[in-house]
């Protein structure tokens, strides 16, 4: 009887550590799918702006809008704690995002603020989606910078 308690207490200690796994990995998961969709539609602009895809008014709009649409989602929520580099296998996320959450909400936001308007300025030629890539592209790299681990 005593050994059944033993196990039944071990096993109920250990349950929030294994839960705590699970989240992070749950989470880096989700973050890399998110991230996996936002490069999917960058990377049809960017076809686009170097003329390597066929300039395609309506696929353009339908990307940008994409990108705008994934950017109402609160990404941040996603970097739980014990999911950094380091920390957990498959995350290049630093521990940066940890010590500083304000500014890493805020450079989050700085893709929304560039996505906002995105699919409209596309529109009307190729070479309007180069400026509006830039524009998205500049947020992403701003924020990978300082809070992503280089590959």
């Amino acid at each position: 009887m005593r050994l059944i308690k033993s196990a039944v207490v071990a096993s109920l200690v250990a349950f929030p550590v294994m839960a705590a796994a699970q989240s992070a990995e749950v989470a880096i998961e989700a973050r890399q799918g998110y991230m996996e969709l936002l490069a999917i539609n960058m990377g049809q602009l960017s076809g686009m702006a170097k003329g390597d895809i066929a300039y395609d008014e309506g696929a353009a709009s339908t990307a940008a809008a994409n990108i705008a649409t994934l950017t109402n989602y609160t990404v941040p929520s996603l970097f739980v704690a014990g999911s950094a580099d380091g920390e957990a296998e498959e995350s290049r996320a630093l521990p940066a995002i940890w010590q500083k959450p304000e500014e890493f909400a805020q450079r989050f936001a700085s893709l929304r603020e560039a996505a906002t308007g995105a699919p409209e300025a596309v529109m009307g030629g190729q070479a309007n989606v180069g400026p509006a890539l830039q524009k998205l592209g500049g947020a992403c790299k701003a924020c990978h910078d300082d809070f992503r681990k280089p590959e």
